[in-house]
């Protein structure tokens, strides 16, 4: 949620901004509705202050025995018109609240405008792999080694949903084992969140109410809004919502791992085949809560986090700054690490990396108390998959496939495999 000082300062320049990810807007009647509330603060306060004074002039006329009929009678009528005014000011409130609620984070100064044809490549890792063989894709490298079902996978749940199965099961696992291991001894706190989450979780972390039709909603028997979580940032960003954190116990480093239900899957195409895109995912997500100072520092240590957990796989990736169009909207900034898919020839976002700066902090109310002058101020939170495993096996099988139809398992993932290389089902 942007500052609203900020708008009552210079709207042109919020605007302009905002500019940057092709977002229009006018402030106009939000600052007609701020200037009347205010107005009508003032107006209220200075009619509880009037009704005060009344209210001690009507004991002291009933101390003296003098008739006090008139003046009560003028406390009921300040009263009535003081509940209308408060009414008033609390329509104006929920509008403003709601107008600002909607607004996209301002992107960073050094966020390039535009959309993702603006993305910038920052970075690689190693060449592309070369073939000398006609290659195969990754649902039919993880049909044929026996590591996916995609058949049982759309007959238990419909398009979109697959089952691992035996290796399959097991690789996932690993993969799994790998990105926890490595968090733990980085000094990241291990959370295991729940996976139903209310809508306050949505509205912190900038998903309500805009996005709100692209979760999967739980039936409640209460009448709120509960939602099956699209990522684990959606719940750690929550872990301290409404909260006062002290400085000497910042940063807070939290990583969880949770499956992942995203109601748009995206397209069917023959390129979106596969677990390139489905509704249901598992994935390991990192957290950062921080100073306004040190967080730029911590989005640097999570780019390379990231970065580093596909290295130690051996991939070749490519590291992307986003363009203010292509940032989430509650993102001032966002790097993307992506792995190449050889038989779609192109690169798969597998983690992103993101500094919402004060953005979620403000929806939820997370602040943090200096330690010299006790002033209170919002939190930076930072978020990072680490890592999202449904293109990560798709780049393993593709980049390490052999020409018998085999592929060689990622020297890290072995101890919990078991095995060096994954070969065909007979």
């Amino acid at each position: 949620m942007l500052d609203l000082n900020l708008i009552r300062e210079d709207a042109k320049a919020v605007t302009e901004k905002l500019k940057k990810r092709n977002y229009e807007v006018d402030f106009t009647e939000l600052l007609l509705w701020d200037k009347e509330r205010r107005e009508l603060l003032v107006k209220v306060e200075n009619m509880k202050a009037e009704r005060n004074r009344t209210t001690e002039e009507i004991s002291r006329l009933k101390k003296e025995g003098q008739n006090a009929e008139e003046k009560v009678s003028e406390m009921k009528r300040l009263g009535d018109e003081i509940k209308q005014l408060d009414e008033k000011e609390g329509a104006l409130d929920e509008k403003i609240k709601d107008f600002i609620a909607r607004l996209p984070n301002i992107p960073a100064d050094d966020v390039i405008a535009g959309g993702k044809e603006n993305n910038k490549m920052i970075s690689t890792y190693k060449e592309r792999p070369n073939f000398s063989f006609k290659i195969k894709d990754h649902v039919e490298l993880a049909t044929t080694l026996g590591l996916i079902d995609y058949e049982r996978g759309v007959k238990m749940a419909g398009a979109g949903f697959w089952a691992y199965i035996g290796t399959g099961a097991i690789l996932e696992w690993a993969l799994l084992n790998y990105f926890v291991e490595t968090h733990i001894k980085d000094g990241y706190e291990f959370i295991l969140p729940p996976h139903i989450l209310s809508y306050e979780s949505g509205f912190t972390a900038g998903q309500f109410p805009k996005f709100i039709d692209d979760v999967f909603k739980v039936e409640s028997e209460e009448d709120t809004v509960r939602f099956l979580l699209p990522t684990a940032e959606t719940a750690l960003i929550n872990f301290h919502r409404n909260e006062i954190l002290d400085e000497e116990d910042l940063p807070k480093k939290y990583f969880s791992y949770t499956p992942c239900y995203r109601k748009e899957a995206g397209s069917y195409r023959k390129e979106e085949r596969g677990m390139i895109r489905g509704h249901q995912f598992n994935k390991v997500e990192m957290f950062q809560y921080t100073t306004p100072e040190t967080s730029d520092a911590a989005l640097e240590e999570l780019i390379k986090k990231a970065e580093d957990l596909v290295r130690g796989l051996g991939l070749h990736f490519q590291t992307s700054k986003l363009a203010a169009e292509d940032c989430s909207a509650s993102m001032a900034k966002t790097y993307d690490i992506e792995v190449w898919i050889p038989s779609m020839e192109i690169y798969k976002e597998v983690s992103s990396s993101s500094n919402a700066k004060d953005y979620q902090a403000r929806r939820g109310n997370m602040k943090f108390r200096r330690k010299t002058d006790k002033k209170v101020e919002y939190i930076h939170t930072l978020n990072a998959s680490g890592l999202a495993t449904s293109r990560i096996i798709p780049a393993i099988l593709e980049q390490y496939q052999q020409e018998d139809g085999s592929v060689i398992v990622p020297e890290v993932l072995r101890k919990w495999v078991g095995v060096d290389v994954l070969k065909p089902k007979k």
